[in-house]
């Protein structure tokens, strides 16, 4: 083992590699601190220029924009109290008002520091964690893989924004999209209508990029007069030293290691990600505050609390993506497409056929993190000027690329037609409010999800009985039924009491 995690740092610690992570780093902060470009679009753009590098170098560039890609996030979160992604929300709440007091190098130094600890603690717990959780895997069979699939749809399904309904039907709508093609094992060929370019079904990269890429920039156009950036809300601000004060780390320490075991243990959990964790994190400080009422005025705590859960639930979210193949956001959702794309079966076996990659990826993180330390304190000038960029210059060029991703990977017309086909789809999805990443897993699993199925009753001889007697199959179905029991109670409570306040308001 210990030789396996010295070849896979070894990767990573090649001249190539490293201006490999760098660049994607600087990419990743690029697009966080740009509202209206996130972490996934980055990592969904730049899928790609991935997929021409081999799978060591072309994960580490994955690595180094989703650091960099929730991170930059705090740069229009504190200075213009638009967070550049979902997982700086909360950072808005307290950034912002110690910008307005003339503190915004105070917050910035809190937040760079305190997103890099929470990082790298993260990070450790992915290392420690995944190895013996990914051991323990290798007990499962086909019985238990088809549980375990079932039961990251249903999870995902149940814990996306809006409604159970519309995540459920996410969910199987991306099924649907993965049974295009030919069958698994006979090789059957369904839903094409005789067009030969569906016979292999659709590419996944074309669709990963046109949920995530071009929806999103459809939705960016279309909001583009409520979305004008005002450039005298962007404030002078100086850094000196690390913007705070040895005794304010001290302080901060507690409220430090709270927040960033808040952020690895919702980022473990498949379909929430940083976007909630920074949210608990930042509440969960009020809560346990001697004084509650300074939240929401620029106060040290709850910069501190966000940022620090925000990075920490990216070590938290790789961890089942690495050992069991869940993804637990949106981005480590692309994160596995990408591994898929490689050629590399997230999951339990990952560590043993592909040890020394797995261990790479752990060291593009570290070094993804340190490099993302570094360019925002000395580079934090540069970011903030990018804010003054108009976006109508930007998006063409995103859009053009996403087009060229798309052709590049096979060479076929089909697959940028498929790109514009999903991103129609993404745009019309969001706004009936249906979330994007039932779907997305619903395509990348389905067809895991489906060979299992069908290994298990060969085995069995058409038999369905054994998937539900396998204690850890059945361990799996049972926390799948409870999710969607949970969720669907939850949706009703939350009617009933809308429904209680209206009558009362009338």
């Amino acid at each position: 083992m210990f030789e396996t995690i010295v070849e896979g740092f070894s990767l990573m610690f090649s001249f190539e590699s490293i201006v490999i992570i760098m660049a994607g780093v600087i990419l990743g902060l690029i697009f966080g601190s740009i509202p209206g470009l996130t972490a996934t679009m980055a990592v969904a753009i730049c899928l790609p220029i991935s997929f021409g590098m081999g799978p060591s170098n072309g994960m580490a560039l994955l690595m180094g924009l989703y650091i960099g890609g929730v991170s930059g996030g705090m740069i229009p979160a504190i200075l213009l109290k638009l967070p550049g992604t979902p997982s700086s929300i909360s950072t808005t709440f307290d950034g912002y008002p110690m910008a307005q007091k003339g503190l915004a190098g105070r917050a910035f130094g809190l937040s760079i520091m305190f997103s890099f600890l929470g990082g790298l603690l993260s990070i450790i717990i992915l290392v420690l964690v995944s190895p013996p959780l990914a051991k323990f895997a290798l007990n499962f069979g086909p019985f238990e893989y088809f549980a375990i699939t079932i039961f990251a749809l249903t999870l995902i399904s149940s814990l996306s924004e809006g409604s159970l309904v519309k995540g459920l039907i996410s969910a199987l709508l991306g099924l649907t999209f993965a049974f295009v093609g030919a069958a698994p094992i006979d090789s059957f060929p369904r839903y094409t209508f005789g067009l030969d370019a569906l016979d292999a079904g659709f590419n996944l990269l074309p669709v990963l990029i046109g949920l995530f890429a071009i929806s999103e920039m459809l939705k960016v156009i279309e909001e583009r007069k409520k979305n004008k950036i005002n450039q005298d809300k962007i404030q002078n601000y100086k850094i000196k030293g690390l913007g705070f004060s040895p005794i304010t780390f001290i302080k901060q320490a507690w409220n430090f290691i709270r927040s960033a075991f808040i952020g690895v243990g919702i980022g473990i959990l498949p379909g929430i990600g940083g976007g909630t964790a920074n949210i608990i994190a930042y509440v969960t400080a009020k809560r346990q505050s001697k004084n509650p009422d300074e939240y929401g005025k620029g106060i040290d705590d709850g910069v501190v609390a966000s940022e620090t859960a925000n990075n920490a639930a990216v070590g938290g979210a790789l961890v089942p993506l690495i050992s069991l193949g869940i993804p637990g956001d949106t981005v480590t959702a692309m994160l596995l497409g990408g591994l898929v794309i490689h050629g590399l079966q997230p999951g339990p076996l990952l560590f043993e056929q592909n040890g020394p990659i797995v261990y790479g990826i752990f060291a593009a993180l570290i070094i993804a993190n340190i490099f993302m330390l570094i360019f925002l304190y000395a580079g934090m000038r540069g970011f903030v000027r990018l804010l003054s960029i108009p976006r109508h210059y930007l998006y063409p060029v995103i859009i053009a690329l996403c087009v060229v991703g798309a052709f590049g990977v096979n060479n076929r017309l089909f697959d940028a037609y498929a790109l514009l086909f999903f991103g129609i789809i993404g745009y019309i999805m969001i706004k009936a409010k249906f979330p994007l990443t039932p779907l997305i897993l619903g395509f990348i699993l389905g067809p895991i999800l489906e060979v299992n199925l069908r290994r298990g009753l060969q085995l069995t001889g058409g038999d369905f009985i054994p998937f539900l007697t396998s204690p850890i199959a059945a361990t799996f179905l049972i926390i799948a039924v409870l999710s969607v029991v949970f969720s669907a109670f939850k949706t009703y409570k939350s009617k009933k009491e809308e429904e209680d306040s209206n009558s009362l308001a009338s």
